[in-house]
């Protein structure tokens, strides 16, 4: 299932590839990641949890297609900026919302970072896929 949590292209919701190219990379594999928390997160799964206990740990190790640029105190439409997506852009309805992903994004395994993993998790949160989650606070949207 770990592959199968793939990616969603909301900011705030987090993804599971590892930028490559102009982003930082882990300096080597393995090791411990400490992190000072005044309370106990229930998993460090950003799919199914929705705190700032459970989230922010886990910010430095996710990707989201797009997200806030975090040099701005107020998030706005306006602050919004490419992570793992190059751009994006909406229909003339404004009904369907379309993004260019950044090439050379790799998984933590070595496999490309492709638009089917972007979809698997859209599925996974609505419900659509064979997986399922075990809880999905953001079903609703």
């Amino acid at each position: 299932m770990t592959r199968k949590l793939c990616v969603f292209a909301a900011v705030g919701v987090g993804l599971v590839a590892v930028a490559t190219g102009n982003s930082t990379t882990a300096q080597k594999a393995g090791g411990i990641l400490k992190s000072y928390s005044i309370d106990s997160p229930a998993s460090l799964s950003v799919h199914e949890e929705v705190t700032i206990y459970a989230l922010r740990p886990v910010m430095g190790v996710f990707n989201n297609l797009v997200m806030y640029d975090q040099h701005v105190k107020q998030n706005s439409m306006a602050s919004i900026v490419p992570d793992l997506a190059s751009s994006w852009s909406w229909d003339e309805d404004g009904t369907r919302l379309t993004f260019k992903l950044h090439e050379g994004i790799k998984w933590h395994d070595g496999q490309p970072f492709t638009a089917k993993d972007v979809k698997c998790t859209w599925d996974l949160l609505q419900g659509k896929a064979s997986d399922k989650l075990r809880i999905n606070p953001r079903k609703a949207w």
